[in-house]
C-alpha cells in the first residue's frame, strides 16, 4: 500500500515538472519559438482550432515567425487572432502568409521574462507540496485505521518528504537552466 502511495506521489510530482516545462515554452527567450503561438485558436468553419492545425508555423531565424495557412482565406482570421492574443508583436499580412517580426529583447524584457519564469516555478513547487500533503494525508489515514505501525508511519512520511525535496530541487534546477537561457544575450 505504501509503495503505491510513493509511486503515485512521484507520478503526480513528475506531472508538475512537465507542466512547468510546458509553461516555460510560452516565455520568450533570445531566440523566438513557435510555441509562443500555442493556445491561439482561430474560427475554422465554426470550430475553434489551434493555429498549427490550419497552417504551417515556422521560425526561419531568431526573430521571425512565418505562418502559412493551407487555405488562403484564413490569412485575415489568423492575423486577427494574433492581434487579439496580444503576444507583443503586430502581424504582417502579405496576402499569402502572416509574418511576425520580433525585435531583439531588451535587458528589461529579459529580466521580466526571468521573473515570470520564477513565478511559474513557484507555482509548480506549490503543486508539488500539494501532492505531498495529499500523500501524507493518505498515510495518516492508514495509520489511524491501524493498517500501518507507528514506525511505518514515520518512515512513510520521511520517504514522502525525500521525494518532495527531490522534485522541489528538480524544479529549481529547471528554473536555473531556463533563467540562464533567458538572460543570455
Amino acid at each position: 500500500m505504501l509503495e503505491e502511495i510513493y509511486t503515485e506521489t512521484k507520478e503526480n510530482m513528475e506531472k508538475s515538472i512537465d507542466s512547468l516545462k510546458r509553461d516555460y515554452k510560452t516565455l520568450r527567450t533570445g531566440k523566438v519559438s513557435t510555441s509562443i503561438l500555442d493556445g491561439i485558436k482561430i474560427d475554422y468553419y465554426g470550430t475553434p482550432t489551434e493555429l498549427n492545425q490550419v497552417a504551417s508555423v515556422l521560425a526561419p531565424d531568431a526573430t521571425t515567425i512565418v505562418i502559412s495557412p493551407w487555405e488562403k482565406q484564413l490569412v485575415s482570421d489568423i492575423e486577427k487572432a494574433i492581434n487579439e492574443a496580444n503576444i507583443g508583436v503586430n502581424p504582417n499580412n502579405d496576402g499569402e502568409a502572416v509574418k511576425l517580426f520580433f525585435p531583439p529583447m531588451t535587458v528589461d524584457q529579459r529580466k521580466e521574462a526571468a521573473k515570470h519564469a520564477k513565478t511559474m516555478t513557484d507555482n509548480a513547487k506549490v503543486a508539488i507540496r500539494n501532492v505531498r500533503k495529499h500523500s501524507n494525508d493518505r498515510i495518516k489515514v492508514l495509520h489511524k485505521d491501524k493498517e500501518i505501525t507507528d514506525d511505518e508511519n514515520k518512515k512513510a512520511l520521511d520517504e514522502v518528504q525525500k521525494i518532495t525535496d527531490s522534485y522541489v530541487s528538480k524544479a529549481d534546477d529547471t528554473f536555473k537552466t531556463k533563467e540562464q537561457e533567458i538572460l543570455t544575450v
